[in-house]
């Protein structure tokens, strides 16, 4: 490692874009404080730094080939740290939406029954059918019924049309009834009810 202290940053730049890990590793301790305190500043969490730093880094040692070596390498990480930590608050904000949402449902849907299991189960229920859905599915199931965005809305901001939005939540719908048909009557029309809300 000590040869790699008289390289400039844009040689250890070229170095890494070819593959040298070694030249990363000088890359990342040079540059890794600076990026875990501006992202401390942000997420107000050690341990949650600690992890977004190593996912930017991550994120630079796959995508090396597309670094500039002549721009500035600093800004790039800055960047990159940026839209790493939005992505992970915008993440944490839905998942606080979905479970005050599945809350406020299980309280109308479950009267009579224990309530506390069946949040739990309609929670990790509707989490485990979220992350199986199809990429833009999920997308338009997401904004429609956690964000709470017109089907208009939702169209607009991925570019389809409202009735190939209602087409996905119909096929979600059915995506349920086919792969969980063994539930109790309770639980599925627990969980039809959510699908189809505010259609």
């Amino acid at each position: 490692m000590e040869q790699y202290a008289e390289f400039s940053e844009t040689e250890l730049l070229n170095l890494m874009k070819s593959g040298d890990q070694n030249a990363f590793e000088k890359i990342y301790k040079v540059y890794s404080l600076k990026i875990y305190w501006n992202i401390l500043k942000m997420v107000k969490s050690e341990e949650d730094a600690n992890e977004l730093l190593q996912d930017v880094f991550f994120k630079v040692w796959e995508k090396r080939e597309l670094i500039d070596p002549e721009q500035s390498f600093k800004s790039y990480l800055f960047q990159i740290s940026k839209f790493t930590v939005y992505n992970f608050i915008r993440k944490k904000n839905l998942d606080k939406k979905l479970k005050d949402y599945l809350s406020r449902e299980s309280t109308e849907l479950y009267t009579h029954i224990d309530e506390s299991i069946a949040y739990k189960q309609s929670d990790e229920f509707i989490k485990d059918l979220i992350e199986q859905l199809p990429p833009q599915r999920k997308q338009v199931y997401k904004l429609c019924k956690i964000e709470g965005k017109s089907y208009e809305e939702a169209g607009k901001i991925l570019g389809i049309s409202s009735s190939t939005i209602s087409d996905h939540i119909v096929k979600a719908t059915k995506f349920i009834k086919n792969r969980h048909s063994s539930l109790d009557n309770t639980m599925l029309l627990a969980v039809v009810s959510i699908l189809f809300l505010d259609i």
